[in-house]
């Protein structure tokens, strides 16, 4: 019997209306659920519940009985029905669920270039954790975890327009870094780490007319701003639809893997496998030194990555174009009109940069509760001196977390700001990012508190050296002090005992040169019967000595 002619025969025994209902009703229960049973066990299972005779108990364990075999329906018309009456888009979306579809088993019939036309049109933005630990710019034994890369990425032409190196998790401040380094010009930017680069070279410094983003990053006030200022139209992907921004997501992979033979720290597969080797102890760079290779690793991505599965149209083919990120962009500028907007960076930035407030306090304005800056305005206005009198007030103002020598404090239209910069006693705070500076308060008070144990039981020690101290004071007071002299006498003669003691103390105290206080002390002792008159003459008087011959001149 061929194949069809069996399930022919198969499908013609399924005439019976309440075997289908039975089937039907099973396969939902027992097969397409988040369990993900098997079409054996789902059988099974449709056998137990429908095809019971009936039932016994044994050792206390109810047992079905079931049906004879020629009453039952088989499992290969159950599988028959199953491949009959159901996709496999239904049977997916049924036992993994429509976003796990939607990510991972659906149809790819789209390109991204269909949403393009040249340089511009649409960028790609990201983020994901390197594969890398770093060490601390403060100190080197601090190991501070792995960074966070940001990249934005031009659609048409592959190109890198901007990027963000970040202890910080992803979030909209790691965003809004990798967006004003969009509109940076990147040769100064490259210039800040030391790296020299033609402008042609790396020649992107514009907002995109539309900007591809998560949704996490990219929702609420932050963004509502963005969009107002500039008229930037930001979409999100939807949720586990990371594959609306393949460009960006391939691209990560394709840096980290040209950085990772020069990377100590870099997390293997085997990382966290037990007896494996624990690579945060090999922690040697910095987050600048870090930032200073992903730079490096981007200049060439840009100028000589072959993206060999570029789809060039005719045009491009016409004009030999090669697929390389910054060739395929210049190509664009020129052929295709492209979407590339220009706005001053200052703008952007001010809008970029998260908002927050400071006190204006007498110490200067206070801001993350151990930064103090001023500024020109407040000078002029006597702001400090009048907080110090009648209390302090709140300011609002923008700051970039990347370095915080300065913040700005925003002027009421919106478009003009004042620069605070940090009081001189604030140094340590210059030049360093807002991470960084959590990081060292954080790891100061954690040192505070380990040291309060430690000082906490020097102070009992002191306590109770103090207290013998006092007690054997005490013992000796009781044991010399008279009970015969009243509390008028002792009163009586403090002054008399204060220049007496005084005396004895400055003849104790003055300085001997030339020998030390135990010889000069002893040799008191020594008896004058046997030194020559002459020697006594030149002998240096006491102290008492001196003051009697001296009252004895003045009264001569």
């Amino acid at each position: 019997m061929d194949v069809f002619t069996r399930f022919c025969k198969l499908y013609s025994n399924l005439t019976d209306g309440q075997t289908k209902k039975v089937f039907r009703v099973a396969l939902e229960k027992y097969y397409l659920t988040s369990k993900k049973n098997s079409i054996p066990a789902a059988y099974k299972m449709m056998i137990k519940e429908f095809y019971a005779e009936d039932y016994y108990y044994e050792d206390g364990v109810k047992k079905i009985v079931i049906s004879n075999k020629d009453s039952l329906p088989s499992e290969d018309q159950f599988r028959y029905w199953y491949n009959k009456e159901y996709t496999i888009q239904e049977s997916t979306i049924a036992r993994q669920g429509r976003k796990k579809y939607e990510k991972d088993y659906r149809a790819i019939l789209g390109s991204s270039m269909t949403e393009v036309i040249g340089p511009g049109s649409r960028y790609q933005i990201d983020a994901t954790i390197a594969d890398v630990y770093l060490v601390s710019r403060y100190n080197r034994n601090w190991i501070v975890g792995r960074p966070v890369i940001y990249l934005v990425i031009d659609v048409f032409s592959r190109l890198i327009t901007g990027m963000y190196i970040g202890l910080e998790g992803p979030s909209w401040q790691g965003a809004m870094m990798a967006l004003a380094n969009v509109v940076k010009d990147k040769q100064a930017f490259c210039k800040e780490y030391e790296i020299n680069i033609p402008k042609e070279a790396w020649p992107c410094e514009h907002l995109p007319d539309v900007l591809l983003a998560d949704r996490g990053e990219f929702e609420g006030f932050n963004v509502e701003r963005l969009i107002t200022a500039f008229n930037l139209h930001v979409e999100n992907t939807a949720p586990y639809r990371a594959d609306w921004k393949g460009i960006v997501e391939k691209q990560f992979n394709t840096i980290q893997t040209k950085v990772k033979p020069f990377l100590p720290g870099y997390v293997d597969i085997d990382f966290r496998e037990r007896g494996s080797h624990d690579y945060r102890l090999d922690a040697k760079l910095n987050i600048y030194e870090f930032t200073q290779l992903m730079i490096k690793q981007v200049y060439y991505y840009n100028t000589k990555h072959y993206l060999k599965d570029y789809p060039r149209d005719e045009d491009m083919v016409r004009d030999e174009v090669q697929p390389i990120p910054l060739e395929l962009w210049n190509w664009g500028i020129q052929n295709r009109s492209g979407k590339l907007r220009y706005f001053p960076e200052d703008l952007v930035k001010l809008h970029l940069m998260p908002h927050s407030q400071a006190s204006v306090t007498h110490q200067g304005i206070k801001f993350n509760s151990k930064m103090f800056y001023s500024c020109e305005k407040a000078l002029k206005e006597s702001w400090f001196p009048t907080a110090r009198q009648k209390g302090s007030w709140k300011i609002n103002l923008a700051y970039d977390p990347r370095n915080m020598s300065q913040i700005y404090l925003l002027n009421s239209d919106g478009r003009s700001f004042e620069i605070c910069y940090l009081l001189e006693h604030q140094n340590r705070y210059k030049e360093k990012s807002l991470e960084e500076v959590n990081y060292l308060l954080e790891h100061e008070k954690q040192m505070h508190k380990q040291a309060q144990h430690g000082q906490l039981q020097k102070d009992v020690d002191f306590i109770s050296e103090a207290e013998e101290i006092v007690k054997s004071a005490e013992t000796k007071a009781n044991e010399q002090q008279s009970k015969q002299m009243s509390k008028a006498e002792k009163t009586s003669s403090i002054n008399k005992n204060r220049k007496q003691e005084r005396d004895t103390r400055r003849e104790d105290e003055a300085f001997v040169l030339g020998e030390s206080r135990e010889d000069s002390k002893s040799a008191e002792v020594v008896s004058i019967n046997s030194i020559e008159d002459d020697e006594q003459k030149y002998e240096r008087p006491s102290v008492k000595e001196f003051l009697r011959r001296r009252k004895g001149a003045e009264k001569r």
